[in-house]
């Protein structure tokens, strides 16, 4: 774990800082900021639209009695596209776009829900002979 907080948080900017200055270089300032300034723009545009979709989502869900786990899924998504978009970089904001798209969305959502569900071993406390427990 600790390894891969250390990458998310030194490698990636480093990453990130060193594509903005290589398009920059080639681009030029202002282009390469507009890029910036755009994508943090539409990026919160977007996660805000797919959010409120979401939202009436899980309201529906609701009223009809089912529990919304894919669209609780999407939402938390979605909320980590919109913080990496507003996070200035080419990478994130790819990664944010990914999130952002249904079908993008759809893919990252099923292989979460993998992972999730290998690491939960049981429901709750279970019966054995009357009494209850739980199996660890």
């Amino acid at each position: 774990m600790f390894v891969r907080l250390l990458l998310l948080f030194t490698v990636v900017p480093a990453l990130e800082l060193i594509l903005l200055i290589q398009l920059g270089r080639h681009v030029g300032f202002w282009p390469t900021a507009g890029l910036v300034l755009g994508t943090g723009i539409v990026g919160a545009w977007l996660a805000r639209r797919e959010g409120l979709k979401v939202l009436r989502a899980v309201n529906t869900e609701m009223a009809e009695g089912r529990m919304p786990t894919d669209h609780l899924l999407d939402g938390l998504l979605i909320l980590v596209a919109g913080a990496v978009l507003l996070t200035p970089g080419l990478l994130t904001d790819a990664a944010g776009f990914v999130l952002l798209a249904p079908p993008g969305r759809r893919l990252i959502r099923a292989a979460v829900s993998k992972a999730i569900s290998k690491r939960i071993k049981t429901a709750g406390p279970v019966t054995m002979n009357g009494q209850w427990r739980r199996v660890e």
